[in-house]
C-alpha cells in the first residue's frame, strides 16, 4: 500500500512493487500482521508538521507501517541474532513498509514473537507498549494519573499498567469509550468533547498522546511538584512544551515536557512478557486485510478505535 504524496486515506494505493532486499545489518520480514498507529495517520496526512521530518515536500518512506510481526525470509551480512524461519514482531519506524507482504527491518529492531502471542497480537505491542509502560514508570502507587487519549493503543496499555501498580486513574477520551475506561481500569473518566479536564484535578502526572492545550492550562491541573508530558499533539502544542513549558516548570516547580521514547525491544519487552503471561490483555478493535489499510487508517485516525486497529497481511 503506497502513497506518492500527502493527503487523507484516498492517496493511498495498493500496488506491485519489487521485493526489497536487506542490506548489512538488516533482515527480510514476510510480513503477517501490522497494527495501526498515530504515527501512521499522522505521516499519511503530514501534519502535524513534525510528521515531514525526512520529507518535507513528499513522503520520504511510501510504504507506512512500523508494528510489524512475521517471519524472517532472509538475512543481510552481519546479522547473528536470528535465522530464516523465525518468528519476529518489533517497531520499524525507522524504515516503516509494514502495510506489505515483505518488509524490511533493522536486527536491532525486532526481537522473537512469544508463542503465546498471536502474529496479530504481538504486533500491536512494539509502539504502544514502549510508550505505555514508560510513562507509567513515571508515576508512583498511589499518585493520581490523567491519560488524554487513554481508549487508543498505547492508552489501553496505560490504564492497565497504571491501574496494577496502584496508580489513581482518570481516563480522558470521547463519549463512546467510557465504558472501555472503565473495563481496562480507570477510576474516573472524562469525555473530552464535554469536559475540560484541565479543570478538574489536581494531578500528580498527566500524560497527554494527542496534546492541544496551552501550557497554562496544563499547569493549572498538576499538583505542586506534578509533572506533564506530551507524547503527540499539534506542532504548536509540542513546541511549547519544550520551550515556555521548561522555562514554566522551572518558575512554579513542576516538570512539563515530552517523553522522549526508548526504541527498540528493550523498551516493550516488559509489556510483551505481561502480555504472553496473560497478566495484561491485548485489546484488539477491528482486524483488516491489506487492501483495506486506507479504512483502517480513517478507523483509527479519526479516534472510533477501542484498542488497537490491526492489518492482517497473510493467514498467521
Amino acid at each position: 500500500m503506497v502513497y506518492e504524496r500527502y493527503g487523507g486515506p484516498e492517496v493511498l494505493t495498493l500496488r506491485e512493487v519489487p521485493r526489497p532486499i536487506p542490506s548489512r545489518g538488516e533482515v527480510l520480514v514476510e510480513v503477517v500482521a501490522t497494527s495501526v498507529n498515530l504515527s501512521d495517520w499522522e505521516g499519511l496526512r503530514g501534519r502535524p508538521g513534525y510528521a515531514r521530518f525526512g520529507g518535507l515536500i513528499r513522503p520520504a518512506r511510501q510504504t507506512l507501517g512500523s508494528d510489524i510481526a512475521g517471519r524472517i525470509v532472509a538475512i543481510g551480512e552481519g546479522v547473528s541474532r536470528f535465522v530464516v524461519g523465525d518468528e519476529v514482531f518489533g517497531d520499524n519506524l525507522t524504515r516503516k513498509g509494514g502495510f506489505a507482504e515483505y518488509a524490511v527491518a533493522p536486527e536491532s529492531a525486532l526481537t522473537h514473537k512469544p508463542k503465546e502471542l498471536s502474529f496479530a497480537e504481538a504486533s500491536t505491542i512494539p509502539q504502544a507498549g514502549a510508550i505505555a509502560s514508560q510513562a507509567v514508570a513515571l508515576a508512583t502507587p498511589g499518585s493520581r494519573m490523567l491519560i488524554n487519549g487513554a481508549g487508543g493503543g498505547s492508552g489501553s496499555f496505560m490504564v492497565q499498567l497504571a491501574s496494577a501498580k496502584g496508580v489513581h486513574v482518570t481516563a480522558v477520551d470521547n463519549a463512546g469509550k467510557q465504558d472501555f475506561l472503565r473495563v481496562l481500569g480507570a477510576d474516573a473518566t472524562l469525555d473530552y468533547r464535554r469536559d475540560d479536564f484541565t479543570r478538574t484535578g489536581p494531578y500528580d502526572l498527566i500524560v497527554d498522546l494527542v496534546a492541544s492545550r496551552s501550557i497554562f492550562a496544563f499547569r493549572r491541573a498538576l499538583a505542586k511538584g506534578g509533572r506533564c508530558v506530551v507524547i503527540g499533539g499539534t506542532s504548536r502544542a509540542v513546541l511549547r512544551m519544550v520551550t515556555v513549558g521548561r522555562l514554566l516548570g522551572v518558575l512554579t516547580r513542576a516538570h512539563l515536557g515530552l517523553l522522549i521514547v526508548r526504541q527498540g525491544p528493550a523498551g516493550f519487552a516488559s509489556v510483551a512478557r505481561s502480555c504472553a503471561s496473560g497478566d495484561l490483555d491485548i485489546h484488539i478493535d477491528r482486524v483488516f486485510s491489506l487492501s483495506e489499510v486506507p479504512a483502517a487508517l480513517a478507523w483509527h485516525g479519526e479516534g472510533r478505535a477501542r484498542g488497537k486497529v490491526v492489518v492482517a497481511v497473510r493467514e498467521g
